[in-house]
């Protein structure tokens, strides 16, 4: 099955008010600028998607990518392990002033729900965050004489991630430390966008180096050179770009 989309916008034209997206990223690393920058496009043009809990490992930087997605009012939950970063303002002004959730999850258990959703694991136990606010109203059980916490699993109905290569058939690899999160959040959300650096003809990509099979990939755009939210945010960028 061909899943190359021709452009960004056709990409993203599906993700509907109040969806649950999960975008790829730590920090800078791997986060699918592009796709965002277009989902922000979409609705500045319509007004949707609206009302989105997205799910990343900080809650943005700058003015761009998921902080821009924040700045323009798409964004009412956010669930992450760092919603400080390098220039967090635009986060933590909404935070401050009401008009944004937080939910906040260790990063080792941010990772283990978002797998558990792919596997279809619905809970687990971790350690992590007994005897802390993180784990009040949640389950305790005790294994072995020490106190667990049950974690529920994260699933979306949309992710968005960013690969350095893939085949029209969605099958990708990523570039180093790019790959963080977003082999497990193909696998946890019900539709997977990926924007890719180099699109090949199946066979183009060796097995055995096949990170994310594309059984679990929806769309596939080419993006032959992606912005990067450090160099953007070094310059000072801002998406939407403002006009005088």
């Amino acid at each position: 099955m061909d899943k190359r989309i021709s452009t960004l916008a056709d990409a993203v034209a599906g993700v509907k008010d109040g969806a649950t997206v999960m975008v790829g990223g730590f920090g800078g690393s791997g986060a699918p600028i592009e796709l965002m920058h277009a989902l922000i496009d979409r609705y500045l043009a319509t007004g949707r998607p609206a009302r989105l809990t997205v799910i990343n490992n900080n809650a943005g930087n700058g003015h761009v990518g998921i902080a821009a997605m924040i700045e323009q009012g798409m964004v009412a939950k956010v669930i992450c392990s760092f919603p400080r970063s390098a220039d967090p303002r635009v986060f933590t002004e909404r935070y401050l002033a009401g008009e944004i959730e937080l939910e906040l999850v260790p990063q080792g258990t941010l990772a283990e729900r978002i797998r558990a959703g792919g596997a279809g694991i619905p809970a687990f136990y971790t350690p992590t965050g007994f005897g802390t606010e993180l784990a009040m109203g949640k389950p305790v059980a005790e294994f072995d004489g020490r106190s667990y916490v049950q974690e529920r699993w994260l699933k979306a109905d949309v992710a968005l991630i960013k690969a350095e290569t893939g085949d029209r058939l969605g099958n990708l690899t990523y570039r180093m430390a790019a790959r963080n999160f977003a082999p497990l959040m193909a696998m946890a959300a019900t539709r997977t966008i990926v924007q890719v650096a180099q699109l090949v003809e199946p066979g183009g990509i060796e097995p055995e180096a096949v990170v994310t099979p594309g059984i679990f990939v929806d769309a596939v755009v080419h993006v032959p050179d992606p912005a990067q939210e450090e160099d953007l945010n070094r310059s000072g960028a801002r998406h939407p770009k403002v006009t005088a």
